[in-house]
């Protein structure tokens, strides 16, 4: 049925963009990918079939999350992220100490309490499926270190690549959307030349 056809080409796709980003990963390299109920499912199956080491899965808990419209579900307040290795080998960075000590001394857990984008971050535009900045710094910061490059296949409106530049890391985004483009122009002249905005 038309269903059961679409899921499947949705995970034809999930296969060929992960397997893309696993060739240009470093032997060492990680990456997390994000997504709701609808699509995490065949993500993880994809990596699982591409031989990703998958590292952890992260329940990111949108402390705020937006009220659910139709009132026939429950509201949907969490996303899951999930950290994988290009293989089963890979020795990855994980900065252990640095997440140790940005939460209170303590082992950070894979449930991260964060609350979505606050209307001072969607300040240049407001696309539906922007991440927090303060979400996008601690993956950075937990596994790369300074002069590291980060890619971002989806690029959105560029809160990967803004995290990336504030933390001295270098990064290439993607996007068929000229105007998710602009905007991640907009927000980067907006944190690092206030003076240009």
């Amino acid at each position: 049925d038309v269903y059961k056809r679409q899921v499947q080409a949705n995970h034809e796709f999930n296969l060929a963009w992960l397997a893309e980003c696993q060739r240009l990963l470093k032997p060492n390299g990680t990456m997390f990918v994000s997504g709701t109920h609808h699509v995490i499912y065949s993500l993880g199956f994809a990596m699982q079939q591409l031989d990703f080491k998958v590292l952890n899965d992260i329940s990111w808990f949108k402390v705020n999350p937006p009220p659910n419209l139709s009132c026939r579900y429950f509201t949907h307040a969490c996303e899951t992220i999930i950290w994988a290795a290009k293989g089963q080998k890979s020795r990855y960075t994980f900065n252990y100490k640095q997440m140790k000590e940005m939460n209170g001394n303590k082992q950070m857990k894979s449930l991260w309490s964060i609350m979505s984008p606050r209307k001072k971050e969607k300040l240049q535009g407001k696309p539906p499926t922007q991440k927090p900045m303060e979400l996008l710094e601690r993956i950075v910061l937990a596994a790369s270190d300074e002069g590291h490059s980060i890619l971002d296949p989806f690029n959105g409106s560029g809160t990967t690549g803004l995290a990336a530049a504030r933390h001295g890391r270098r990064y290439v985004g993607f996007d068929l959307s000229e105007e998710y483009l602009d905007l991640t122009e907009r927000r980067y002249e907006a944190m690092f030349q206030p003076s240009l905005v």
